[in-house]
Parts: C-alpha cells; sequence; structure tokens
C-alpha cells in the first residue's frame, strides 16, 4: 500500500476547519522528472528535424552564408544583382508605431533585407543539393558493371559523396531517396514468362503467352495507367497496398504463418541467471531505442543509403484485430514493458526518476517478478492464445470483452508497451545429449512457443528462458527480417561485451531502494471468453504441431571459400537449395527469394525467381553426368544470371510487386484478368531469404567465435513445401534454418536439410580449383628438361 500512495501527488480532505490539502513531494519529483525527460525527447526530436530537414547541409551553413553576403557587400559590392534592394523596398514599415526602433534606420533595413536574401539564398542551395542527390542516387547502373570495369557515368556518379554530407542522422537521407519506378508492362510480361518457362510444358507455357499477350495489348496499359498515377501521387506505389493486402487483411493466424524468429549466441550463454539475462537484455534494447529516437544509429550504406522508414514502428508498436482488416498502432513513447511469467500479466517500468532503470535494477524487477506467488485467474494463463488463432475470432472477442472496464485497462496495458517480455519456465540451446535435436525444439519454442506464452500482435516480444538463453518473436506486418535483426545484433553485442556480468553471475551495477515493485495486471474474464480462448489454442496448437523445423549449422566452410571460386555466396547457396530440392523431390519449383527495395523511398521487398532456366539447364547436366568444364561454365552462366535478377529486383525491375499491384487495380475496376488470376495463384514451394549479417563491426569472429549468431527463420510459406532461411556468418560457417509440415508425406525437414549440406559440398567440389598432380607435374618438369637438351 505504501507505493499505492506515493503513486499520488496530492491528496485533500474537508474538514470544518476547511480544505486540508496533503502533498506528496516525492511524487511531485516523479512527475517532474518524468515530464522533463518528455520534454527532453520533444527537444531532441525537433533538433533533428531541422537537422534532417536541411540535409545535406547544415543548420550552421546558414550564417557562413549570411556573414559571407554581408562580407560582400562590406566590399560595395551587390551579389544579389538587385534583390536586396528589391526586399528592402517591400519590408513593412511601423513608421507610427515603431518610430524609435533602429529597424527603421536605412543600414538596419538592409542588413534586414541581406539576412532575407541570404535564407533565400541558402534554401535555394538545400533545394538544388538535394535534387542532385536524389539524382545521383536514382542511378543504380554501378550494380551491373563487372568487377574492375568503371564507366565514366559511374565515376561521374561517386560524386554522390560530395553531396552526401558529413555525419548523416537515421533519416537524413529519406527526403532525397528516389521513389520506386513503375516497370513497363512488357517488360515485366516478358520477364514473368522467361521465369515460368523451365516450369511449364511447352503447351502449358503457349497457353500462358497467348494469355499473357492479351493482357499486355488490351487490359494491361488500363491498369498500368492508374499505377502511374498513384505513382505519382504515393511515396511508393507498392508498399501500402503490400502491407494492408499481404499482411493486414490475412485472417489466418499469425503464429508460424507470418511472425517470424531470431536467435541467441549458438555455443554461448552470457549469463545462466534467468532474471540477469533479462535485466541486461531489456537494458540493451532500450539503449537501441535511445539511439533510434536520437536518431544516432548510422544509416546503412550500400554505396548508397537505404531507407529508414521502416525503424519507426520498432518499439511502442502493435497489430490490433479487426474482422475485415487489421490494424497498426504506433505510440510515440511508452516506459514499460508488458512481462508474462507462469500465466500472469505484469506492468514493469523501465525508467524512475526520470532515468532508464539500470540492469541490475531490471534484474531485481524481474526476480520480483518470478518470486510472485500468486495464481493466475481464470482465463488469464492462456489469454494470448487469442492472438495466435484466427483473426476474426479475436476481434469479436476483443470487441465483446476487452472494450470496457478492467479488461480494458489490461489489455491496453499490454498493447502500449515497449514491447513484450516473456520469462519461460524450460531450458533451450544447443544443450545436452542431443544438441542438434535440442537446437531444433529452441527454433520451434521461439517460433510458437506454447502458443499462449507470445504476444504474437506486438511489434517483438523478447523470450528469456530458464537456463538463461533468450531470444525474439517479430511481428511481420510493421517491417522485414532486416530491421529486427539490425536490433538484435546490437542486443546481444551490448548485452556481452558491453553490458557484462558478475563472476557470480549477475548484472553489474547497483540498485534503487525506492523502486515501486512491478504492477500485476488485473482481469475479469467471463466463462464465454474463456470458451473462445480455448478455441483459439486449439486453432494455434494443431497449426504448432504440424511444424517440422531443422536448424543446420554448416562449420565445414563458408563464405570464405565460395569466393575463392569467384562466386557469388548468395547465388551459390541459391543455386544449392535448387539443387538440393530437384534431388529431394524430383522436379523444380517455383523459388521465392526475399530481396529488398530499400534503395527507394519507403521500399520494402521483391522477389527474386530463383528457378531460371539456366540453373535448371545446370542441375540437368551435373545430374546427368556431363563432364566439370561443362557444369562449371553452365554453373557460372546460371550464377550470373541469378546475380542479374538479384540486381533487377532491388533497383525496381521485378516481376511479381509490379503484377501484384496490376491486380489489386484490376480488382478496384471490377475487372477480371485471366493471366493476372492465374500468375496470382501460383505456389511458392520453396521460400527463401538470407538474413544479413549487417554489423559485423560489433562481432569478433576471429578472437570470439563462440560468440556466432544463429541468425533466425519462419514457418513454410505452403502446406507442401518448404521455407528455407540462411545467414553466411563470417569466413567459416553457413546457418539454415528449415521448416515444413508434419502433414505432408513429401516433406520432411531433416531429409531436406542433408539434401542441401550434400548440395553444398558437391558444388564446392565441382568449383574448387583442382591442385596438380604432383607425379604429373614431375613428368612434365622431365619432359621440358629434356627438350631443352
Amino acid at each position: 500500500m505504501a507505493e499505492a500512495h506515493q503513486a499520488v501527488a496530492f491528496q485533500f480532505t474537508i474538514t470544518p476547519d476547511g480544505i486540508d490539502l496533503q502533498l506528496s513531494h516525492q511524487a511531485l519529483r516523479q512527475v517532474y522528472l518524468s515530464g522533463l525527460r518528455s520534454w527532453k525527447k520533444r527537444v531532441t526530436r525537433l533538433k533533428n528535424n531541422v537537422i534532417t530537414g536541411v540535409y545535406p547541409a547544415s543548420p550552421s551553413s546558414w550564417l557562413f552564408v549570411v556573414i559571407a553576403i554581408l562580407a560582400t557587400m562590406y566590399t560595395r559590392s551587390d551579389p544579389s544583382m538587385g534583390l536586396i534592394a528589391k526586399i528592402q523596398e517591400h519590408l513593412p514599415s511601423f513608421k507610427n508605431v515603431l518610430k524609435k526602433l533602429p529597424y527603421q534606420t536605412a543600414p538596419c533595413r538592409t542588413v534586414v533585407s541581406a539576412v532575407l536574401f541570404s535564407t533565400l539564398l541558402w534554401f535555394s542551395l538545400i533545394f538544388t543539393m538535394r535534387l542532385c542527390l536524389k539524382q545521383l542516387l536514382s542511378y543504380h547502373g554501378w550494380m551491373f558493371e563487372q568487377h574492375g570495369k568503371v564507366s565514366n557515368t559511374t565515376k561521374i556518379w561517386a560524386m554522390v559523396r560530395i553531396f552526401s554530407g558529413r555525419q548523416p542522422l537515421l533519416y537524413s537521407y529519406q527526403g532525397s531517396l528516389p521513389n520506386l519506378p513503375v516497370p513497363a508492362v512488357k517488360d515485366t510480361v516478358k520477364r514473368y514468362l522467361e521465369s515460368a518457362r523451365p516450369l511449364m510444358s511447352d503447351s502449358e507455357y503457349e497457353r500462358m503467352t497467348t494469355l499473357a499477350k492479351e493482357f499486355e495489348s488490351s487490359l494491361g496499359n488500363r491498369l498500368q495507367w492508374y499505377l502511374k498515377l498513384k505513382a505519382m501521387w504515393a511515396s511508393n506505389y507498392v508498399s501500402d497496398w503490400w502491407e494492408e493486402y499481404v499482411y493486414l487483411r490475412g485472417r489466418g493466424p499469425l503464429m508460424v504463418n507470418s511472425n517470424y524468429y531470431g536467435m541467441d549466441f549458438l555455443y554461448v550463454t552470457p549469463t545462466p541467471i534467468q532474471a540477469a539475462r533479462a535485466g541486461n537484455t531489456l537494458h540493451a534494447c532500450l539503449l537501441y531505442r535511445r539511439k533510434l529516437n536520437r536518431e544516432e544509429i548510422k544509416p546503412v550504406i550500400l554505396n548508397v543509403p537505404l531507407c529508414a522508414a521502416q525503424c519507426e514502428r520498432i518499439f511502442n508498436t502493435t497489430r490490433i484485430p479487426g474482422e475485415e482488416t487489421d490494424s497498426l498502432i504506433h505510440w510515440q513513447d511508452s516506459e514499460y514493458v508488458a512481462v508474462f511469467h507462469r500465466g500472469r500479466y505484469f506492468r514493469l517500468w523501465l525508467y524512475h526518476a526520470g532515468r532508464m532503470l539500470s540492469p541490475r535494477e531490471i534484474e531485481q524487477q524481474i526476480q520480483r517478478i518470478m518470486d510472485d506467488p500468486s495464481p493466475p485467474v481464470p482465463g488469464e494463463a492462456k489469454l494470448a492464445a487469442l492472438t495466435a488463432g484466427d483473426r476474426i475470432p479475436w476481434a469479436q472477442a476483443r470487441k465483446e470483452f476487452f472494450s470496457s472496464g478492467v479488461n480494458k485497462r489490461s489489455l491496453d496495458c499490454i498493447e502500449k508497451a515497449a514491447f513484450f517480455v516473456a520469462l519461460d519456465d524450460d531450458e533451450q540451446g544447443m544443450r545436452g545429449d542431443d544438441p542438434a535435436g535440442n537446437l531444433d525444439r529452441y527454433a520451434k519454442s521461439l517460433l510458437h512457443g506454447k502458443c499462449y506464452d507470445r504476444w504474437f500482435d506486438k511489434s517483438f516480444t523478447v523470450v528469456v528462458y530458464k537456463n538463461g538463453k533468450n531470444g525474439l518473436n517479430a511481428e511481420h506486418s510493421w517491417a522485414d527480417g532486416p530491421i529486427m535483426a539490425h536490433v538484435w545484433e546490437y542486443v546481444m553485442t551490448t548485452d556481452s561485451f558491453q553490458l557484462g556480468y558478475t563472476e557470480e553471475g549477475h548484472c553489474k551495477g547497483d540498485v534503487a531502494s525506492s523502486l515501486p515493485p512491478p504492477t500485476r495486471l488485473t482481469w475479469d474474464i467471463p466463462a464465454e471468453c474463456q470458451e473462445r480462448i480455448e478455441r483459439s489454442l486449439t486453432v494455434a496448437q494443431a497449426l504448432a504441431d504440424d511444424v517440422d523445423f531443422h536448424v543446420l549449422p554448416i562449420q565445414e566452410f563458408g563464405k570464405g571459400a565460395i569466393k575463392k571460386c569467384k562466386i557469388s555466396p548468395d547465388a551459390y547457396i541459391q543455386i544449392a537449395l535448387q539443387l538440393a530440392y530437384y534431388r529431394n523431390r524430383g522436379t523444380f519449383s517455383l523459388t521465392y527469394e526475399a530481396s529488398m527495395t530499400r534503395l527507394f523511398r519507403e521500399g520494402r521487398t521483391e522477389t527474386v525467381r530463383s528457378c531460371t532456366s539456366e540453373s535448371c539447364a545446370f542441375i540437368r547436366a551435373l545430374e546427368g553426368g556431363e563432364s566439370k568444364e561443362v557444369c562449371r561454365r553452365l554453373f557460372r552462366t546460371a550464377s550470373e544470371k541469378h546475380q542479374q535478377l538479384y540486381r533487377m529486383a532491388m533497383t525496381g525491375g521485378g516481376i511479381d510487386r509490379h503484377l501484384f499491384c496490376l491486380y489489386l487495380v484490376s480488382k478496384y475496376l471490377g475487372e477480371e484478368s485471366p493471366f493476372l488470376k492465374e500468375v496470382l495463384s501460383e505456389t511458392w514451394r520453396l521460400s527463401t531469404s538470407q538474413t544479413p549479417l549487417q554489423q559485423v563491426e560489433l562481432f569478433d569472429f576471429v578472437n570470439h567465435p563462440e560468440y556466432t549468431t544463429c541468425g533466425g527463420g519462419f514457418g513454410p510459406v505452403a502446406d507442401d513445401g518448404y521455407g528455407v532461411s540462411y545467414i553466411i556468418v563470417g569466413e567459416n560457417m553457413i546457418n539454415l534454418h528449415i521448416s515444413c509440415k508434419h502433414s505432408c508425406p513429401q516433406t520432411d525437414s531433416h531429409k531436406f536439410g542433408a539434401d542441401i549440406k550434400k548440395a553444398l559440398e558437391d558444388l564446392l567440389e565441382l568449383l574448387s580449383p583442382e591442385k596438380p598432380d604432383p607425379s604429373k607435374a614431375e613428368q612434365n618438369h622431365s619432359k621440358k628438361s629434356k627438350k631443352d637438351l
């Protein structure tokens, strides 16, 4: 009760002698400090908006321009060519009101006019620089040039560094990024037919060609007109529709079907104490959020900057269910997290007295939650199953049972939290007598847990296990995997390399004695709602039980050996996946590889159709017993084709997003297109994605190879297909995450994993330079000596 009294800033009592006013100075101080922190954030946000708004110039450059103009005028020359005099003529006069102010004197009016001219000149220079920068960022020819051969156009393009300014903030480039271009219909149709050829018989291909030509010559041009109109108006003609129709309008479960996961270090658990690991992990998340709010995170630059718009919704974001479509809600700030432990929900404040809690303080608060003996109320323990099941029942239950009273207040607390935290009673990781099997169970646990111990609607859930292992589960609609991977790289390395632990395994630092304990959230869940929770849990449990998962760390070789063969590592792995699938299923499959379009403003992803005529020709030759020389030549052709497709996808020349948007326009217009309908109904039986390692400088794979990130994965996209996620770690390791469904007799994640490993090894053997035979070398030397004699 003492904490409850301290939470009230003032109390008053009406007595016969008047009003007795009692002030709590401690509570008022907390209110003051919290408000001070909020105002500091506003000031920082305003300052960053100014800096970003004038980028690539700086606010201080305005003073330089003003001084330069005034200095030029002092030499009795007019740099404005009469404009300053014109401005002076039109300055308002206040002779009757401000007679005595120096503003009315001629020299002062001249100075004011010069400052106004300098400001206009400064804005003009900024506009010109940003226009030049945007034009430079629109050039992508450098991606298609061969290594060592640089064209004159690309040399001129290198001027991008001149216009890029110094020390950019996270969002400095946003206003200069180009818009995603709309490809020509004929180009998209041509590329589609090219991608479909190896997967169709002659008769099927001829029929699809006819449908495509009909679409191109008739309805396609009309749909394209509307799409170009949208591209002129919107920042990105794809992203808003992609977010709504691919993610938010999906009525099936988010769990497994949409959400993805990220894993901890593969071989190292920094501390076995669950509360301590949670303390450092949560504190590292707060450090990242503070850098994000201050825009101190460096923009990701791949010769040119990538769009950072997706970073805005990492924290304080929740997906709200609806009967027809969901919505994403983002709050500017949140000072607490929602914590789940043994069926109970808690609110854990992460700030006290206007400051961030230390890792040791968070550890203490987490331990208080774990020591709380109170049981969950009826319906509370499995409440989160509503977020794991179908969306319509959850939307209906939310409206009926959580729209008022104590349930609404507790649900608001979860949805407005910075993120969600799950404290698991299980132990996970690559451990024990069955490390491979335990690693698979660890991945499945992060993907779906018990189906009621993750809040799948939150932007992300941090999971901390009993033995100190951790991980995360992330919702997909607000951003793509690389955004969350960037956060998790920072959190893992900050936890281990910067924050650290004591010899006993606890977090470092001191603890304030006045910290109020975490608040238990209260619920009043009626029996009818409990029945709906159980129905959602049944749906989610069936989905989770059907997932077959396998995590495959390959330590025998990695990027280093592949690059010695002068092959793109991504092309190498993609062709290996094609070879493995062919050996596994005896046929080729339409293949989805995720590529990003963040070279453009608000860009998200595009599809690389990795199964090509070139890769199929190589695989048939290899499996048909062709010579090494023929197979190598065909492999390099397939690799170059894959790289070309990847570059096209990155630079706005992809196929699938354009066709997707054309299909939506046709639906809006009430038009039917047999071609678009058939294309959009194709099944991706092999869905793949690379998790990029973006902050290599945070890791030290040479001196600390045990601190190896394992990456993350996702569930299968098709009921009879595979989902494959992979991460290239350092020079000597590749981690793969393979998923499929037990219910399909043709799929087996472990068998497919073995096929992938064998394919990777076979390709390396094929492409590696042959070592000279010592006996043949000696014979050649002997022949050469005789010839010389």
